[in-house]
């Protein structure tokens, strides 16, 4: 009879547990805000102090400090550690494993729906291809950092470079975009080479450093460069992309007349979001493909020990280069759409600001994970929308979240470190290679 009480004992021990966490996180709360809120001093116009209580406003905030503790605790047990006890019932545990489990065809569905849902909204597909844009660059970066563990602080530079490539050869030689595209990645493609040779024998901050000054480097060659560039003018009058020839416009060439349909300004927003939809799933195919290869299998042998993957004989020098080659490309055929889409590039498109937002979206949704860097995407890209009017809170709820995932999520939210190839049994081996005697 002793062993049901032993069990009930446990969930018991862990709600005390976290009433008396809340309970000391509230008291904190209360001694901290008693001085900034609760009582507050001001000079009086005879140069007097004056002093008034708001004690109603400090008890809302002692109470959602109290509440949000049980809160956080929740989470964490739920999404911590495993072994650790867990005090969310086994049924919310499997419908959030089944919503994972169909998460990423939902979504995708969803996606592809975007421009038949919201046809008539422009500022919902303008976001929408915002989002996608983002997307890419974290699949692209994903490479680089999540796959090969090399830390690039530097990759808006190959986002410039496709823009520039794309916006120079466009406007001085007349090429359409679907010639400019394959050029602007590859050129891209070559300036992760021309990064990658020096840093070879760099890691961890030092290589950061390096990618971060390459990064500067190309802006303000760009800046300075007046002549090919256009320095802090930038470049205007890009071409907009055309259906494989035929313009999305109001003339008797257009999609439109040749279609029979009556034209609409839409039709190109919405072309414009499958075609960025198109070349983000290209590069989450290639990035899924190139893992299951020997030269993906080289990149994860990377990120987890240089050394180990010298001693096994694999090439460093060609894994770090076609890491970054294999995601420079994709960061220039971003950058080639960004230069279609707005028409218009300078500099101040292309920051370090850029850099550091790709990289927190690969970091906060998991390095290595393709669908957590498109949920991180969504959020922050999204997020940041949401937050639009409150211009003074942004940043500060922007900095919270990371600090809270990466209290909770240290790997992101859906890390994903497993080996592409792995032994799923285990296997016997002959007597005569072992010591004992046996396999």
């Amino acid at each position: 009879m002793a062993a049901p009480s032993t069990m009930t004992a446990k969930p018991a021990t862990g709600i005390a547990s976290l009433l008396k966490t809340a309970f000391i996180n509230a008291l904190i709360a209360l001694v901290l805000f008693s001085l900034m809120v609760g009582i507050r001093t001001e000079a009086g116009s005879d140069g007097q102090l004056t002093y008034w209580t708001r004690f109603g406003e400090l008890a809302s905030l002692v109470g959602a400090v109290f509440g949000g503790s049980i809160v956080i605790e929740l989470l964490r047990q739920w999404i911590g550690p495993t072994g650790a006890e867990k005090l969310v019932p086994p049924a919310v545990q499997s419908g959030m494993s089944f919503i994972g489990r169909y998460l990423a065809p939902a979504l995708l569905i969803f996606t592809v729906l975007v421009p038949v849902i919201f046809y008539d909204q422009r500022y919902i597909l303008d976001l929408a291809i915002l989002v996608l844009t983002y997307v890419m660059l974290g699949w692209g970066l994903n490479v680089v950092v999540g796959l090969a563990g090399l830390l690039d602080l530097g990759y808006v530079a190959f986002y410039a470079v496709g823009a520039y490539s794309y916006g120079l050869l466009a406007t001085n030689f007349g090429w359409s975009f679907w010639i400019c595209l394959p050029l602007a990645g590859i050129l891209a493609a070559f300036w992760g080479v021309l990064l990658g040779f020096p840093v070879l024998r760099l890691r961890g901050d030092y290589l950061a450093i390096v990618t971060l000054a390459f990064g500067e480097i190309i802006r303000l060659v760009i800046i300075n460069w007046q002549e090919l560039t256009g320095g802090p003018n930038g470049v205007s009058g890009i071409p907009r992309p055309s259906f494989f020839g035929i313009p999305l416009d109001n003339s008797d060439e257009g999609l439109a007349a040749r279609l029979g349909i009556e034209y609409s300004p839409t039709h190109r927003i919405v072309f414009l979001f499958y075609l960025i939809l198109a070349l983000a799933l290209l590069t989450n195919w290639v990035t899924i493909r190139l893992r299951r290869l020997p030269i993906g299998r080289a990149w994860e042998a990377l990120r987890e020990d240089e050394v180990a993957c010298r001693a096994l004989g694999i090439n460093t020098t060609t894994t770090k280069l076609t890491a970054f080659a294999t995601g420079a490309m994709f960061g220039g055929f971003a950058g080639a759409f960004f230069a279609t889409r707005q028409g218009f590039i300078s500099p101040e498109s292309f920051t370090f600001q850029e850099s550091a937002l790709v990289l927190a979206i690969v970091v906060l949704g998991g390095m290595g994970s393709q669908l957590g860097v498109a949920l991180a995407a969504l959020a922050m890209i999204g997020g940041f929308e949401l937050f639009r009017g409150l211009e003074t809170y942004r940043m500060l709820v922007f900095g919270m979240s990371m600090v809270l995932i990466m209290i909770w999520r240290p790997r992101g939210l859906i890390g994903h470190r497993a080996p592409t190839v792995y032994l799923r049994k285990a296997e016997a081996i002959s007597s005569d290679l072992v010591k004992e005697g046996h396999g």
